[in-house]
């Protein structure tokens, strides 16, 4: 007699009860998330054995994120491995290195697993000390954190300085695309009952009726504001369909009304120092610490943070705009409409109201679909934005776009908020420099001269490239530790050909020791000269030379200028690095305008002051 479906169904599900629970834990790495969370939902026998802890520690541990040993430490500041689970799978797709062209010294930030969380670090264009990177800290200041909740959830804060006062600026986090590319800076419109600031000016709302319009149409048909507006065009206006001009303005409004003032208390380490030195468990601490205050303070909603205002309540008279405020004809009015209360301007739009009556209810519709019809235009007008909400707020956003790049260096919006992501495709055989690497110009390497005490950091990304005649080894250029640029950013420092081996020898004998170098392969190539103009350099013949140590050196055979090399662990040169104050918060998440000198320079608080070449050769 065979047993009946649910008959079949009891006994498989006795067989996985049956197993002990670090063997349930070996086989469910085989399994997704997703098929973890569908298995639990098959039966309460099943959802204890898919919800342990054990199980979803091997989940964490098979996305490969962080050590298995640092998971362990992560579960202190979360409610459970799942939920622990479900943050590294949201911020995984952002770690790695991003930049943005401008300015054209390096804006490079690597992304990198803080302590429930994901940090943004921006290296600084620096000089290194007699030892080269080994000798001294890499300068870094921090632009954004991305702090996972105790549910799992994701919580923004944007990183800035003003006035020598560090702040932090919260938001929230879009889904994150798998495969993402750019980071987006962005305002989005949100009900107020989602959280937010509000925010209404003149200077930004056009025609200054609007909102009485958007009022009127509703008092007149019974619906609400969203039912009004949306219903018009159920597509949300973009942030990046505003012209530049208004992104930025409201980026900077927003930016100031929900900064939070950094305590002492919560100014700590945003990531833990390397195990193998005695700070490690002491960060831990008071990264746990830090981490408490600050989700404390966004779930409360309170000026925790030196704010004078709530995060989620503030009245027209607190956010208004400059030209509003400082019209003495505008006041507020509070009413309760469908248990939401709003304040009109009624002074202000007084002449707005009377163009209103004249026309007549289908007039009004008619009107707000003329808006609407703008979306065909090359910049959205900033009103049809704010219509898909009472409030504003930060955002960032991971997404996926269709880029062009050339020698693996993106081609990028100038006017975009921006970071991509520079694609460091997974080796193959044989392509063992793949990756980032430091390197200093000058032979023995890290022996400074009279007139140079310092060597100017380069950080390249080496990467290969196929096609039919040859492979070829690219050092693109992302970083230039120099006061004024040389060599513009995404240009190739050399390119060499790893199908054609040389045998000539090393020019120099030895390095700064005088211990004999070895060198185990040279390849024929060329290397980066100056040309005609800035943006189009030439080149000239050159040599890479592999040592026995694992440092290159890349010779120019005409000048004998030599560029050596040494890869990079950018997580661990970060840990031992010295944090510096970030830029203004706007500028410190992608610097816009253009520039070929050191922008941190021009902050009294910068540590490193660099002399240009020509003060130099002065």
């Amino acid at each position: 007699m065979g047993l009946s479906e649910n008959e079949k169904f009891a006994v498989d599900v006795s067989l996985i009860e049956s197993l002990p629970d670090d063997v349930f834990a070996i086989i469910s790495r085989r399994l997704s998330p997703r098929d973890m969370c569908n298995l639990g939902a098959c039966c309460r026998s099943l959802n204890a054995i898919a919800t342990s802890e054990k199980v979803w520690l091997a989940q964490c541990d098979a996305v490969g994120f962080i050590p298995p040993k640092d998971l362990v430490e992560w579960r202190k500041g979360v409610s459970s491995y799942k939920a622990l689970c479900r943050f590294i799978i949201c911020v995984r797709p952002m770690i790695g290195v991003w930049v943005h062209q401008n300015p054209e010294l390096g804006n490079v930030v690597y992304v990198m697993p803080g302590f429930v969380s994901v940090v943004g670090c921006r290296i600084i264009p620096q000089e290194l000390g007699p030892l080269g990177i080994e000798d001294g800290p890499i300068l870094w200041a921090p632009v954004f954190e991305i702090i996972g909740g105790t549910d799992g959830s994701a919580v923004f804060l944007l990183h800035g300085t003003e006035k020598g006062v560090d702040y932090v600026y919260p938001g929230r986090v879009k889904p994150v695309d798998r495969n993402c590319n750019v980071l987006l800076l962005e305002v989005e419109p949100r009900l107020q009952k989602d959280g937010g600031k509000l925010l209404h000016s003149t200077s930004f709302v056009q025609p200054p009726d609007w909102e009485v319009r958007r009022r009127f149409v509703r008092s007149s048909s019974g619906l609400s504001v969203s039912q009004t507006v949306i219903r018009e065009d159920n597509a949300r206006v973009p942030f990046g369909r505003l012209g530049f001009s208004d992104r930025r303005k409201l980026l900077e409004s927003v930016t100031q009304q929900v900064r939070w003032k950094v305590p002492f208390s919560a100014w700590g380490p945003l990531f833990p120092g390397l195990r193998d030195d005695g700070s490690f468990q002491m960060g831990v601490s008071q990264l746990l610490e830090r981490r408490s205050i600050i989700l404390k303070t966004i779930h409360a909603g309170s000026p925790a943070f030196g704010s004078d205002k709530s995060l989620a309540n503030a009245s027209f008279s607190e956010l208004v705009g400059e030209n509003l405020t400082q019209s003495s004809n505008a006041q507020n009015s509070a009413r309760e409409d469908d248990g939401v209360k709003e304040r009109s301007l009624s002074m202000f739009f007084r002449k707005g109201i009377k163009r209103i009556l004249g026309k007549s209810h289908s007039d009004i519709h008619v009107s707000l679909r003329s808006n609407g019809s703008s979306s065909k235009d090359k910049h959205a007008q900033l009103h049809e934005f704010l219509s898909f909400g009472d409030t504003i707020g930060l955002t960032i956003h991971a997404s996926t776009v269709k880029l062009q790049s050339y020698r693996s260096w993106p081609t990028m919006h100038d006017s975009r908020f921006a970071l991509y992501k520079l694609p460091l495709r997974r080796p193959k055989a044989n392509q063992n420099f793949a990756g980032f690497w430091g390197g200093t110009f000058g032979w023995p390497p890290g022996k400074p001269t009279e007139d140079k005490p310092g060597k100017a950091l380069f950080l390249l990304m080496l990467s290969y490239e196929e096609s039919q005649d040859q492979h070829s080894l690219i050092a693109t250029k992302i970083l230039e530790g120099t006061n004024y640029v040389l060599h513009p950013n995404g240009s190739a420092m050399f390119i060499v050909n790893t199908d054609q081996q040389s045998m000539e020898p090393f020019p120099y004998s030895g390095d700064a020791n005088s211990i004999p170098v070895i060198v185990e392969r040279t390849f024929e190539g060329e290397g980066i000269a100056h040309g005609y103009g800035f943006r189009y350099p030439g080149s000239k013949p050159g040599l890479l030379f592999v040592f026995g140590n694992g440092m290159l050196a890349f010779v120019w055979k005409e000048s004998r200028a030599v560029l050596t090399l040494q890869k990079l662990d950018l997580e661990d040169l970060l840990k031992k690095g010295e944090r510096v104050p970030a830029l203004p918060a706007i500028c410190n998440f992608t610097y816009l305008t253009k520039s070929y000198s050191n922008v941190f320079t021009g902050f009294s608080n910068y540590p490193n002051s660099l002399p240009s070449p020509r003060q130099r050769r002065a």
